[in-house]
């Protein structure tokens, strides 16, 4: 029988401090009300210790995940850490991670995708894995997207906060796992939504830093349109070509950019609310380590065999779907 990605294991980490929307009424102009109106999200985390990196929260989520599998690091092949954030541009977060791990013998390397990172990520560890070259390998997302705000921008500074999640992938033979993927982007939208400074075409000065230039930009109007249509239509799309109908998807497993977002692409798909995971109240937009972030919150629920389609969208611009069967019953 022909083998599929499944994901075995699940890790997360989240700061302890929750900056709130009270929090945000002295910071910049904005209210409670104007921020869970527009967005759903009531506070988020934030990891302000000095000098720990994305890095220091994709340990510990990797490893939390290694231990519910009860699996030693060195039977690893290999590690992918989907971030926007990485520790230091150059060198290899997830290089670091498994280093700190001792995963001494997997190859580690870091994705860029902008808010579809850990979508790209999943389909690129499964095929690995389907190839038959590999048999285990770790998927982190998530991002310190705290290090990138400007705190005076009330356009960006209510939606992001700072979290991570990790997911063990390995071969199954029963037909669970990965089914299907359908991943787009279109390079004509990272003018909308981008950090203009810091890479090779508007390297770091003193004058980009003056300017603000390495925070994160953001056309709300101009992305919540796209991704709207976007992550909807993929959606349909990913059920339609594996011939699903609402009541064979359990779960889906969205992006937690903008909860009216999320909404439209459950109509979209013709699901209840119930069917939807959702957390973007508690965590707000964490980038990469939304996706991981929503199976950890749920994983009680997740039953063998269940039907999941995950759906993102993201910078670059970047979206797509997965649709994914899980693999085993959450230990109670």
């Amino acid at each position: 029988m022909a083998k599929h990605a499944a994901i075995t294991s699940l890790g997360a980490y989240l700061p302890e401090y929750r900056l709130t929307n009270e929090v945000l009424e002295t910071m910049v102009e904005t209210s409670d009300e104007w921020i869970t109106t527009r967005t759903g999200i009531k506070e988020r985390r934030i990891l302000r210790e000095k000098g720990q990196g994305v890095s220091f929260m994709g340990i510990r989520a990797a490893q939390e995940a290694l231990d519910r599998r009860g699996l030693d690091p060195k039977e690893l092949d290999a590690i992918i850490f989907s971030t926007v954030t990485p520790d230091m541009p150059v060198a290899s977060s997830a290089a670091w991670v498994g280093s700190e791990l001792g995963a001494d013998n997997a190859f580690a390397y870091d994705l860029q995708a902008a808010c579809s990172g850990f979508l790209y990520g999943l389909f690129t560890a499964s095929q690995y894995i389907e190839s038959g070259r590999m048999q285990k390998v770790l998927l982190i997302g998530g991002d310190k997207m705290s290090s990138i705000i400007d705190y005076t921008d009330r356009t960006t500074c209510v939606i992001f906060g700072d979290g991570c999640g990790a997911v063990l992938l390995e071969a199954n033979e029963e037909g669970l796992g990965l089914q299907d993927a359908l991943l787009r982007s279109d390079g004509r939208g990272r003018q909308h939504l981008h950090i203009k400074a810091g890479g090779s075409q508007l390297p770091p000065s003193k004058s980009t830093v003056e300017l603000g230039q390495h925070y994160v930009h953001q056309e709300g109007q101009q992305v919540f349109k796209f991704a709207v249509s976007k992550m909807a239509q993929v959606s349909a799309d990913i059920m339609n070509r594996n011939q699903l109908r609402a009541e064979d998807v359990q779960w889906l497993v969205p992006h937690q950019a903008n909860k009216r977002i999320i909404d439209a692409t459950a109509r979209r798909m013709g699901l209840d609310a119930d069917k939807v995971m959702l957390n973007i109240q508690r965590y707000g937009n964490t980038t990469n380590g939304t996706l991981p972030l929503c199976l950890y919150d749920y994983h009680q629920k997740l039953r063998k065999g269940d039907n999941l389609v995950f759906s993102a969208f993201g910078g670059g611009f970047t979206w797509g779907a997965i649709y994914l069967k899980w693999a085993y019953d959450a230990p109670h």
